[in-house]
This record gives structure tokens, C-alpha cells and sequence, in this order.
């Protein structure tokens, strides 16, 4: 039987058990027939499923797109799908996915003998713990939170209040997931002097006699004031620059007898660098990704920090803080969780020898 004469139960079921929504789209580009089932009634069902399958879960996806400021983070809001719903999904789960691809590599950045690629069930879980690692941040990471008010009991209930929506398993799954948010912070945007000593000396071996000159200030430097980098957040696109990614040690070898000196590029080491990434770490995963791949230099990510304004400075996230107080509430043991999560026996890529 040619599959165009299936019955149209049988094909509507197809539509059903596509896992993308490019599937869903190709097939109704197959013939009239199908465009017409398609466009049927079947048609917001059938998107959902598919969305469902490719960026699920959707109900943690929409508590982050239908989070405002009108209402507390942790209430548990419902919005009907459509399709303009559906389009903010897609922005948001393509985010979701890239991360997906990007936690084998730091997960098992040291231990790569045992780097994998993740199965069906551990991406679902990697994009539930961004959706909910992101509505917290869109949540208390912005300038109606600023360091004054970190501390004050009444601001802790409201975050913890959010996490205790979630079980300590799931803590962990975004527990693991934030660590790797963190080492993408700390080694790819803001990498400190003895990352780039590392990075120059490991690409430009026979460059011995040059001595990287470091910035000595803490922080974010007063700059000579540069014009702000395309800020792809006003604009709702995703990766639509045209900026070409120059790495931020290419003309390392070329400026070696230049003004321009690699060492620059360092944003400070131990306690100066520690405080760097806990500021950075206020960023949501879409902003983290974007500056992975379109702000190679230091002078370009102190640009965008500038334009979030003066809340952003010195102002470390809470996330973690919060985690410890929520464990301490639940009686768990806080150090025996995070050597879970570190160990591999906790989080989203458990060890076979370890319990989900």
C-alpha cells in the first residue's frame, strides 16, 4: 500500500509520533492530503505533541515563559498552547538544546575517557533543569535584587520557595547543570590569568621569551568607552549577529612585539577571578551561550555587563546560597549532596553505579 492512501487515522496518528517540529512540517510538505489533515482541527495537537517530544517538558518551559513580575515565582501558572506560545518555545528550547550538546564536554571535561553523548531521558532532564535554572534567574537576578537586600530573610523565602517546588533529586539534576554553566563562565567568557597563560603557552610553544602582562585591578576595570556590542536581547533573535568569532588568542603570536598584550584578556586569579564568575553567573543560559560564542574578548563582555547597569556589579548569584539553605530545611546533608552531584552518583548523568 503507498503510504499517501493510508487511511487518514493512520496518517494523523503519524503527525502524532513525529519527535520534532520539523517533521511535523516536512510531512505536511509531503502532498495536499497530508497538508489538509495538517491544518485540520489536529493542528495545535499535534504541534504540541511534537514540541512536547523535541523541548519538553513544556510545563517547565511555560512557568518561564509566562513568568512576570505581577506574581510569585514559585505559583504554578497554566497557558493554553497556540502558536504564538509555540513560537516562544522554540526560541527557548533551541537554548535548551544547544546546552544539551555542550554539558558532555564540560561534564567529562578532565575524565574524557568516559565522555558520552547524553541518551533521550538525560537531555530531557539537562533542558528541565535550564528552564528552571533560567526562571530563577529571570526571577532574582535582576535590579529589583540588589546586594542589600541578598541577605534579608524575607527575600531567602521567596527563593527558597521556588526551589522547594522541586524534589532533591531535581536539586541535583540543576545543581549539575549549573556546574556546568559555571565552567563555561569560568573558562570560555571570563578565563582567568592562569587559564590564558595555559591556553598561550599550550598554542604558542616556541614563544618562550614573552611574559603575558596582566591587569592588576579587581573586577571590571574603568575601560576606555567603547561602542556596546549588538545586544541580541533587545531584539528578540537568536544568534542573528554577523560578527565574525575571533578567538581571544589568534593575534597572540602576531602581537607578541605589538601594544596589544594576550595577557589583557585575563580576568584576575583566585579570589578576584572567584568573584568575576559568581557576577557572571547572574546570567541566564541564553546570555551565557550568546557571549560563549560572540564576545571572545574581555573588552567586549565588560561591554555588555555595563549596559545590565550598576546592579550587576559586585553582586554575586544567589542560586547557590539559596540550594544550601533549602537542603538545610529538608535536613539534607549539604556537602555529602554537592560530593553527589560532583561524583556522578547525583544529577542529570548518574553512574551506573549510582541510584536515580
Amino acid at each position: 500500500m503507498l503510504f499517501e492512501a493510508l487511511a487518514t487515522e493512520l496518517v494523523a496518528h503519524i503527525f502524532l509520533s513525529c519527535t520534532s517540529v520539523n517533521d511535523v512540517l516536512a510531512l505536511s510538505a509531503t502532498c495536499r492530503r497530508f497538508h489538509l489533515i495538517y491544518t485540520s482541527s489536529l493542528k495545535i495537537s499535534i504541534l504540541e505533541h511534537a514540541a512536547e517530544a523535541q523541548f519538553g517538558p513544556l510545563q517547565d518551559l511555560t512557568q518561564l515563559l509566562t513568568h512576570n513580575a505581577s506574581q510569585p515565582a514559585h505559583v504554578i501558572r497554566y497557558a493554553p498552547f497556540s502558536l504564538a506560545l509555540l513560537q516562544q518555545i522554540v526560541h527557548a528550547g533551541r537554548i535548551a538544546e544547544e546546552w544539551c550538546n555542550i554539558y558532555p564536554f564540560k561534564k567529562w571535561k578532565y575524565d574524557y575517557e568516559n565522555r558520552r553523548l547524553l541518551t533521550s531521558y538525560e537531555r530531557h532532564h539537562v533542558r528541565r533543569a535550564i528552564y528552571r535554572l533560567w526562571l530563577y534567574t529571570r526571577a532574582f537576578h535582576n535590579r529589583d535584587h540588589p546586594r542589600e537586600a541578598r541577605a534579608l530573610k524575607p527575600t531567602m523565602l521567596k527563593r527558597a520557595s521556588l526551589l522547594h517546588n522541586w524534589s532533591t533529586p531535581e536539586l541535583a539534576e540543576m545543581a549539575d547543570v549549573h556546574a556546568v554553566l559555571k565552567e563555561v563562565v569560568h573558562s570560555n567568557i571570563c578565563p582567568s590569568n592562569g587559564t590564558i597563560t595555559r591556553k598561550f603557552k599550550k598554542r604558542y610553544p616556541d614563544v618562550s621569551d614573552h611574559h603575558l602582562l596582566f591587569n592588576i585591578h579587581v573586577n571590571y576595570t574603568p575601560a576606555v568607552p567603547t561602542a556596546p556590542i549588538y545586544n541580541p536581547f533587545t531584539h528578540h533573535s537568536y544568534y542573528t549577529t554577523t560578527q565574525t568569532y575571533v578567538s581571544r588568542l589568534t593575534a597572540s603570536k602576531f602581537n607578541v612585539h605589538t601594544n596589544h598584550n594576550i595577557g589583557a584578556e585575563g580576568w584576575g586569579d583566585d579570589i578576584p577571578h572567584y568573584y568575576v564568575v559568581e557576577d557572571m553567573l547572574k546570567l541566564d543560559p541564553e546570555q551565557i551561550l550568546w557571549l560563549k560564542e560572540n564576545a571572545p574578548l574581555k573588552g567586549m563582555v565588560e561591554g555588555y555587563v555595563r549596559m545590565l547597569g550598576d546592579w550587576f556589579e559586585n553582586n554575586g548569584e544567589t542560586w547557590s546560597q539559596t540550594l544550601q539553605w533549602v537542603l538545610e530545611e529538608r535536613g539534607q546533608d549539604v556537602g555529602e549532596f554537592l560530593d553527589g552531584v560532583e561524583g556522578g552518583a547525583l544529577g542529570v548523568a548518574v553512574d551506573a553505579s549510582g541510584d536515580r
